[in-house]
């Protein structure tokens, strides 16, 4: 068997975590790693991922994810917040460190960077929040490939209200916009959500061949 394809039958998303088990040092290092690796447009990696640890911010932000509680309950909260700002600085930045990294002239990358301002800058703002809200859905789904790699579960969450989250975790002042939630964890024995099959469509539903 495929132990990838085995770890995807085994994720869910997980309605109820045990509170008393938490992920180790050496695990949550393991997951920030997959994220920070995340493919992204351009390798520009226009967004921060908040990671909440703190039970009494997550007791605030209960009542804005609807009351959910793996918000408070799963042992990490991860908030997935796009940038709202995007133009040059963020360019040059990313030229700068790719510059350093790849030991190369910054000189040498002024065509590119060219290239993505002449992209980018003329987006509309409206079309920039959309592309790089888009951004962290790739982030994420690294997130729960590499939380099932490790038997650690994880409940991927778009129903919560992106202003609350926004005020209270100060992203508004940092230029940010929460896109999205994962509650990262381990499940509890009474979820009976775990003991159900996965529904998925069919090869010939899913799959157009040309």
């Amino acid at each position: 068997m495929n132990t990838f394809l085995d770890k995807q039958n085994w994720r869910y998303a997980t309605k109820k975590f045990d509170a008393t088990k938490k992920i180790s040092a050496s695990d949550l290092d393991f997951l920030k790693e997959a994220v920070r690796l995340s493919t992204s447009s351009y390798g520009l990696q226009l967004y921060k991922v908040i990671i909440v640890e703190s039970a009494e911010l997550r007791a605030q932000l209960l009542p804005a994810a609807y009351g959910q509680t793996q918000v408070t309950d799963a042992s990490h909260l991860f908030v997935f917040a796009s940038q709202t700002n995007v133009g040059n600085t963020e360019i040059d930045a990313y030229l700068k460190n790719t510059s350093e990294i790849r030991n190369l002239p910054i000189e040498a990358l002024s065509g590119y960077g060219d290239y993505m301002k002449g992209a980018i800058n003329p987006m509309s703002e409206d079309i920039k929040s959309t592309w790089t809200a888009k951004q962290t859905y790739l982030a994420l789904g690294n997130l729960l490939n590499a939380a099932a790699e490790l038997n650690i579960d994880s409940t991927p969450m778009e129903g919560f209200i992106p202003a609350k989250f926004n005020e209270i975790l100060g992203l508004d002042k940092l230029n940010l916009n929460s896109v999205l939630v994962a509650p990262v964890g381990y499940r509890h024995e009474e979820d009976a959500t775990q003991h159900l099959k996965k529904v998925r469509k069919s090869n010939e539903d899913l799959f157009i061949t040309l």
